[in-house]
Order: structure tokens, then sequence, then C-alpha cells
């Protein structure tokens, strides 16, 4: 049985907020009504880390410097960044300044604590516990304890499991974490198989058996070299003599294989599309550690694969593998538990090991790859890996490109990036994408376009926006948190339509609590329809004011507010800090 795993995800669906101007209703009004952004393109995100010869991120590149092939068709990069890790944090940290956050206390006079610094760097370790053998996972398990250790007041780390049987969610506490790491053990779904099945087929071979056969043993021997290994253990291990009964005992084996595997492979990557989905909402920097020994992606499952790069891209979650494994190498007589039954059966076996290994670590490297991580391998110093994966790269180009007549097939598309005098300087890059299947509908992608910067820490200001926080506490246990948000008119495109200078702003309260988990929030749809003599008063009149309020308990809280306007597409956005005694 496939067992459900389901984690906690944010809904972008607030209530209404609150709203206070002076001026006439006839010329501002609100209302409740779905969050819209216009877009003028879908863009193909390709995130690229550029490395100098002693493997330190490069960040003096321009938009030149990069060419970038659909297909082997060169694209114009459309849209160009530099991301700069922690560049976020320091931006909040300064936001976050003394009398910034619940400055003016409603009520009291109530002598204010300092707010603690919020989170802003959340690592998910995902440990594979479906595919990874029991020494294995304690060697990565402890390793993944001393980096705990090393964890700052900011930082915030959730612990998870491929087989979804154990979790952790986002937290402060090290105990916490460290008990959740001794409980780690390899799951159930990992022992389904017997311990010397006979053949011994991998879920490699068996892919390869079941759904790429071309022709059977007895008509065509060379078609299917899996099944003729396969059925030639068969032969030996039963002292069969009919090479048509070994193929069927083969072709079951197979069969098998293929079902355990796609059970294991399915919930393996149905948990981590889950985590990334988990840590999506969490605001600030996002590091995703699979530790992992690597397994076996099928063909027909690899759009699981693309599908999690592209959620990752969307949501800025960086996915970075570590194999498990340490430094490791296949033997070519076999595993020391495996029974020999032929030497060329044996060298035979160990080819497509071989070239499942190098199928797994390919599906690691593209995740990596695809979404500005790292992939760390063949090396005994896991504890270093996990040092080097918590911390994401100094420096992450984005480039992105909108594809020309994009047919909506969900046909895979190969990418290549290259730069144009690379010289001693190596990149990664994301590898492809699949076309989607239909057209997206813009509702969905106005929630989406929403939830990324509600739950973003970077600053934006290209609107003139202020935020202030109050708060009054009723008793002990109830405080009512009060967010103020100054819009400033005068900065402004306005649409001149019937009589009237229209536009709208969208404004987006959130609350998260000391751990950077959703706690609350509230939108607001502002509605302008000012007159011509407004217009000409509007350099001197002040800012609107947007009130949004919550009821909470006392504790510490970081505030996000998100504003755009319809017209010039702008945005502005703000954070901080509020401690309530």
């Amino acid at each position: 049985m496939i067992r459900a795993f389901a984690l906690p995800v944010f809904i972008s669906l607030f209530p209404m907020a609150s709203f206070a101007v002076a001026q006439s209703a006839e010329e501002i009004s609100s209302k409740d009504q779905p969050v819209i952004f216009k877009t003028k393109v879908n863009l193909v995100m390709v995130p690229v880390v550029v490395r100098d010869a002693s493997g330190h991120a490069v960040g003096t590149l321009k938009k030149e410097d990069f060419q970038l092939f659909d297909k082997g068709k060169r694209q114009e990069i459309a849209k160009f960044s530099l991301e700069k890790t922690g560049a976020a944090a320091t931006s909040a940290a300064k936001v976050v300044r003394e009398g910034r956050n619940a400055r003016d206390v409603e009520a009291g006079n109530q002598t204010e604590k300092p707010a603690s610094a919020p989170p802003d760097n959340f690592i998910a370790y995902l440990f594979d516990d479906v595919h990874v053998k029991f020494e294995d996972l304690i060697r990565a398990r402890d390793a993944a304890g001393k980096n705990i250790d090393t964890l700052q007041p900011t930082d915030r780390a959730a612990i998870f499991t491929t087989s979804g049987l154990a979790a952790t969610d986002f937290t402060n506490d090290k105990a916490k974490l460290h008990a959740m790491l001794l409980q780690l053990r390899p799951s159930v779904l990992a022992k389904a198989r017997p311990a010397r099945p006979c053949p011994d087929v991998s879920y490699y071979m068996g892919d390869l058996i079941h759904n790429q056969s071309d022709g059977d043993l007895i008509h065509n021997p060379n078609g299917n070299q899996a099944l003729m290994v396969a059925a030639r253990e068969a032969l030996i291990c039963y002292a069969l003599h009919d090479l048509t009964e070994a193929a069927e005992l083969a072709k079951a084996a197979a069969s098998q294989a293929v079902a355990s595997g796609d059970q294991e492979t399915h919930i393996s990557l149905s948990v981590l599309h889950a985590v990334v989905r988990r840590i999506s909402a969490m605001p600030g920097q996002r590091n995703l550690i699979l530790a992992t020994p690597g397994f076996y992606v099928p063909e027909d499952l690899h759009s699981w694969v693309a599908d999690t790069i592209e959620l990752a891209l969307r949501s800025n979650v960086r996915i970075n593998c570590l194999d498990a494994r340490g430094l490791y190498t296949l033997n070519p007589a076999g595993d020391i538990d495996e029974k020999q039954y032929d030497p060329s059966i044996t060298q035979a076996k160990f080819q497509y090991k071989r070239q499942e290994n190098m199928f797994a670590a390919g599906t690691l490297g593209e995740m990596a790859d695809g979404t500005g991580g790292t992939f760390i391998q063949n090396t005994n110093d896991l504890e270093g890996g996990f040092r080097r994966l918590a911390t994401a790269p100094e420096y992450v180009y984005l480039l992105g490109f909108a594809p020309e007549n994009l047919k909506p097939d969900g046909t895979y598309h190969g990418l290549k990036v290259k730069l144009s005098s690379p010289g001693k300087l190596s990149l990664q890059a994301r590898r492809g994408y699949f076309a989607p299947k239909g057209k997206e509908s813009e509702e969905a992608a106005d929630k989406e376009a929403i939830s990324s910067e509600v739950f973003s820490r970077e600053e934006i200001h290209e609107l003139p926006v202020d935020l202030q926080t109050r708060f009054v506490k009723p008793s002990d246990t109830e405080a009512k948190l009060k967010v103020l948000a100054s819009v400033d008119l005068k900065q402004l495109q306005f649409r001149k339509d019937e009589g009237r200078n229209r536009n709208d702003l969208i404004v987006v309260s959130a609350v998260f609590d000391n751990n950077g988990n959703f706690v609350t929030g509230l939108q607001k749809t502002v509605q302008l329809r000012l007159l011509d003599a407004t217009m000409e008063r509007l350099q001197h009149a002040p800012p609107i004011k947007v009130t949004s309020d919550f009821d909470v308990k006392p504790g510490s809280y970081l505030v996000r507010l998100v504003v755009r306007d319809s017209e010039g597409h702008l945005m502005a956005t703000e954070n901080a800090a509020v401690q309530i005694p």
C-alpha cells in the first residue's frame, strides 16, 4: 500500500482588511476581490552558478557574457538578474531597526521590548530512508547532527524522510531536531524484497525488461540483453533446461522489481515535491538538502522531477543533494551479500548497475543544477558536505527567456548555457524543462504571484510605502496587532476613463511566527477613481492609510507587507519584526 503523506501548505486566500481614508468615498473605495497581476510574457527561468578555478562563485558577469540555447536554438535573454545570498537578510536587518516595530503602543504607555531578529534562513533536511542502507543513514544522520549544532539564531531547520513516516517541522529547538535524528531508520519499504531473490533483477533491469522489451529470447535473442542475463541466472539457480521457462521467471521477477521500484520512486518524489512546497512557505532563504544514495527514475516518472524543479524555481528553493554513501565505488565482482552464479552474468549485472548509478546521479545533478543548488558525491566528509550545502552559493544568476511558438504539448526541451569567454570559469545551469500541457489559467497565475511575494523576504521599493505596527494587550494571553500601511499616491500612474483617473492598489499584510510559519493575513483592493480636481491637489495630499487588525497571542512575529498597483505594475514590499511581551 502506498502511504499518503501530507504537509501543511499555505492557502493564498485572505479575508478583507480594514481601510481608513479621509477622501471622498466616491473617489476612493475598497472591495474584496481576487488579486490580479498582469503578466506580459511567460518566462522560462534558468538559474546559473559560475565558479572560478578555485570553486568560488563569481558575481561580476553581465548579461552579454551568457549564451542560452533551447533545443540547440539560441534564445534572447529577456530577463537577467544576479542574486546575492544574504543580501535579503541584510536588508531585512536594516528594516528591523529601533523604533520601527510597534514603536507606537496604542494603550497603557507600555514599554516595548526590543524585537529579536526574525528567522531568515530555512534548511530542510530530507533523508532518503527508502533507498538507503542502515550504516549509510547512521553516518549521514550523525553528520547532519553536527551541522544542526552550528545553526545560528536566525536559522530554522526541519527534518523529513522520503517515506513520509517521520517529520519535524521548522524550529530552532536543537534538542527536538536531535531527537528526531535518533529516530531515523530505513523504512519498511526498503525491506520489501527478499534477501537473495532469484533471478536478482534490479529496478533498472526490470524497467529494461518490462517496459523496453522489443522481442522474445527465442526468435530475437539479441533484442533484450537484460532479459537474457536474468533468464540465464534463472537457468542456473533453478537448475532449469528450458530457456523459455527461465525467461518467464525473469519476466515475473522484472515485473515485481518494477512494481516495487515504481512505488518507492513515486513515494520519494511525492515527498520531495511536498517538502519543496512546505519550505516555499517560509520567508527567507530556502535550502533543501536531500541525503540519499540516489535512486533510478524511469522515463515515465521523470516529469515528476521536472515539476519539482519548476516548483522550486518559482519558490526560490534550492535543492541540494548529498550522496549518503560517501566515497563509493562499485565492485565488478558484485557485492559480498550477492550470490554469484557465473562470471559473465556478474559482469553483465555490474554494467547494468553502473548505468543505473549514472542515471541516478544524473537525476540528482539535474535537480541541483536546475535550482541553483549543489550536488556533492564521492566524499567521506559528510559533515563538510552538509556544511557546504546548508549555505547557498554566494552568487546565482537568473536568466529568463520567452520561448517562441512554444506548443503546449508537454514535450521536453533541452537547455544549454554557455559563456561567451569561458576562460577558466565553469558553470552549472538548468538542463531542460517540459513544455506546459494546456494554458495555465490567469487566476492560478495571479494567486501564485501574490503568494510568492508574501513568502519572500526581499524588499522592493518601487512605490513610496511606509509600514508601521502597533499593538494593545487586553489581557496577559491576548493581543491585538495593528498593521498600518501608508501609501503615497504621488508617484502612481493613472488611467483616464469616463472622466475619472483610475488605479487599483492591492495591499496584503501577512503575519509569521518566530519560526517563520504563516499565522494569518489580510488582503484589500483599494479602488482609486479620482476627479481631475483631486489630481491637482494630489501633490500636497497626505498618504492614504490601509489598516489591518489581527488577534494574536503574545510572542515574536514578523510582519510582511506587499503593495502592488494595477496600472504601473509597481511593487513595494516591507518587513517588520514585532515583540509582544
